[in-house]
């Protein structure tokens, strides 16, 4: 027993975290986080409140910071049922941007943001948010993509969110849009991820084999007070039984709706493979230690598409965008069926072309201006699609 953690001995007193079964398995909704810019300037503006008020939707949401706007879809079948719920909640918000003098804008960061400047949405929750973590969580400044897949059951999430860990870095490095931050070139891809990293519920989720114990997890979590409610894990893959989805929450603010759209197409194809192949992967499958895990998700931060990762227990590696075609292939059955060709092409242009951060990048090893990069980006998101040249 004594290998076992404390919280795997905890069975008396459990507080019961039921899974509420998706409506649909395998469904998919999208939230997307975009920044609320001044119309002139260019600079986060803290009114996302205003928006709310004046587009009257439901889809819209306040977030942690008054410069955010978040952008909900609901419950899709298809990436082409986001698609119609994306291109009509974002044609009304750029009406209400316009009426109101501001702009939106895609990429995970702000390339000439200060966090010191962002003023938090008044909220009881993130007051307590704010007293536990005080300046690290008003460093996430930042925004992202969270992809919910609906579940039937407790266990069904927790074997999903095991298989798509394994993807968090190709998910990432395609949707990495983070190279700056504080008016600094950081080095990275995707710097986002790290502002969470310091965070004692955020980050790598902690591995377990079924619900049951999840459930004796999430009780400890409880009794030691390290959270106070689901809400308060922040983890890079999160169950929510609550509604019964597995919710990504790892990717960058995609640049764009066609990478929107294309991510969430491979996300929703990899898912659909998994339900049928579940068990020749399992058999497959080498389990990789907690560290490489890590480690991989590192190397996409910091390299991007261009990195390599730990493929096995022995330390091989390979070319990540490599295995991301390599995935293509596998899927393409599953992309013909739901006719999402267009989608996977996208990829596909990402791959050949480079994400947000690697134009970003060129944008401003060009001009050595980081205004100019603002520009690209905004201008990128109402277009909808990257500009590569």
């Amino acid at each position: 027993m004594g290998d076992i953690p404390t919280y795997m001995r905890q069975t008396r007193n459990l507080v019961g975290l039921p899974f509420r079964p998706s409506q649909k398995e395998l469904s998919l909704g999208v939230e997307l986080e975009l920044q609320v810019l001044d119309g002139q300037q260019l600079l986060l503006s803290p009114r996302a409140s205003e928006i709310i008020k004046l587009a009257q939707s439901a889809n819209f949401k306040e977030e942690f910071f008054q410069s955010t706007l978040e952008v909900v879809t609901g419950i899709c079948s298809r990436v082409q049922d986001v698609e119609n719920d994306l291109r009509s909640s974002l044609r009304l918000a750029k009406e209400s941007t316009d009426a109101l003098d501001m702009k939106l804008c895609s990429t995970a960061t702000h390339p000439l943001a200060d966090y010191r400047d962002r003023l938090i949405t008044n909220s009881e929750r993130y007051e307590q948010l704010i007293d536990r973590n005080q300046w690290l969580i008003r460093r996430m400044a930042v925004y992202g993509m969270h992809v919910h897949l609906g579940m039937m059951s407790g266990d069904q999430c927790i074997r999903y969110n095991y298989f798509f860990i394994h993807f968090l870095p190709h998910i990432l490095a395609l949707s990495a849009s983070s190279p700056f931050w504080q008016s600094m070139d950081t080095g990275l891809s995707a710097c986002r991820l790290t502002t969470y990293e310091a965070l004692p519920t955020a980050g790598m989720p902690y591995l377990v084999k079924s619900w049951v114990e999840f459930e004796k997890l999430y009780n400890f979590l409880l009794r030691s007070k390290s959270i106070q409610s689901m809400k308060d894990l922040w983890w890079d893959l999160r169950p929510s039984p609550g509604i019964g989805t597995l919710e990504l929450r790892f990717s960058d603010e995609p640049a764009t709706l066609k990478e929107i759209l294309a991510i969430t197409a491979f996300i929703h194809l990899l898912a659909l493979w998994f339900r049928d192949y579940e068990e020749e992967w399992a058999k497959g499958h080498t389990p990789l230690k907690q560290w490489i895990l890590r480690e991989n998700k590192w190397r996409a931060i910091r390299f991007g598409l261009e990195a390599e990762i730990v493929s096995s227990r022995n330390g091989k590696t390979k070319k990540l965008s490599s295995d991301i075609r390599a995935w293509l292939r596998v899927l393409r059955p599953y992309a013909i069926e739901l006719d999402y060709g267009q989608y996977l092409s996208t990829i596909h242009e990402i791959l050949d072309r480079g994400n947000s951060a690697d134009r970003q990048r060129g944008i401003y090893n060009r001009t050595h201006d980081l205004m100019a990069v603002v520009n690209h980006n905004v201008q990128e998101f109402y277009r909808g699609e990257p500009l590569w040249n």
